[in-house]
């Protein structure tokens, strides 16, 4: 048993190549050329072939061009097709192309990193493995930190999964919050809500599946929010002194130091913190639908 698990551990680890990742890696030549061509290809969709209109556009060009030296930023989003990531940074004026401003994005292992050429074209395209039901924890979200701690920018889905209607922002999964939390300089959040990526890319239209490439014709529509602010040391303080939930099943985490919080007081903070991205979300979304009325 534990042979096969170190085994196992041995095949991810080689399946998801870290190494190609690297900005180094070959003199950057390789992830310049991916990151030129995926960005072309965005442009396209976005820009040429359907009609996209973004709001705010201004707020997510200053914060990745332009922000303090060393401050990491975390732009989050709602989840409505496997293109939403990279067609909708392909509007007109953002740096699509530009490997070094380019964001890192956090990418479902099961679906971008199956086989060892999809894992190193995923990987110069910076993108981070996420292994589906390995919690907030697992090795990738150091990944993720790591991203951060260089003052970054890194793209999250915190409702976790694609959702083809339109509906309210779902219940957000921990993990983005407790990136915030866990990073070494706390980032610059960015809320973000788009419509139309389910049309460009719809789950079942090709005899029951996703079509064999995006389709064109349609209207995609942004909104970009402001900063949403916490301050930390009021709910880490606040986290410690809330009534614990003793009827939870506990997954082992570790504490969190050097403030100590427990995994009750962990998932109290948490649980906070994706509420309001969560709200402030929604209403991002209420906006975009006012906004597309009128």
């Amino acid at each position: 048993m534990e042979t096969s698990a170190a085994e196992g551990a041995a095949a991810a680890a080689a399946r998801t190549l870290r190494w190609a990742g690297r900005a180094g890696h070959l003199g950057g030549i390789p992830r310049a050329v991916v990151v030129a061509a995926v960005g072309a290809l965005a442009k396209a969709y976005a820009s040429l072939l359907n009609t996209t209109t973004v709001h705010n556009a201004d707020a997510l060009l200053r914060l990745v061009s332009s922000r303090p030296s060393g401050t990491p930023l975390l732009t989050v989003s709602n989840h409505m097709s496997t293109m939403d990531d990279p067609l909708m940074w392909g509007f007109k004026g953002f740096p699509t192309t530009d490997a070094k401003l380019e964001r890192w994005v956090l990418t479902a292992e099961d679906i971008c990193f199956r086989n060892v050429f999809m894992s190193y074209i995923f990987r110069l395209g910076k993108c981070v493995p996420i292994t589906r039901g390995a919690g907030i924890y697992q090795d990738h979200m150091n990944e993720a930190l790591e991203v951060l701690s260089t003052g970054d920018w890194l793209h999250s889905f915190p409702e976790g999964k694609i959702a083809q209607d339109d509906q309210p922002i779902r219940r957000l999964k921990w993990g983005t919050a407790s990136l915030i939390v866990r990073a070494p300089a706390t980032p610059i959040v960015l809320p973000i809500v788009h419509s139309g990526f389910e049309k460009v890319m719809p789950e079942k239209s090709f005899f029951g599946r996703r079509p064999p490439v995006p389709l064109w014709n349609k209207e995609i529509d942004i909104i970009v929010g402001e900063p949403v602010e916490f301050d930390l040391p009021s709910l880490k303080q606040a986290a410690r002194t809330a009534p614990q939930d003793s009827s939870f099943e506990r997954k082992g985490w570790p504490s969190i130091m050097p403030e100590g919080l427990d995994e009750a007081a962990q998932r109290w903070l948490y649980q906070k913190m994706s509420d309001k991205i969560q709200s402030v979300m929604e209403t991002l979304r209420k906006k975009l639908v006012d906004l597309k009325q009128h």
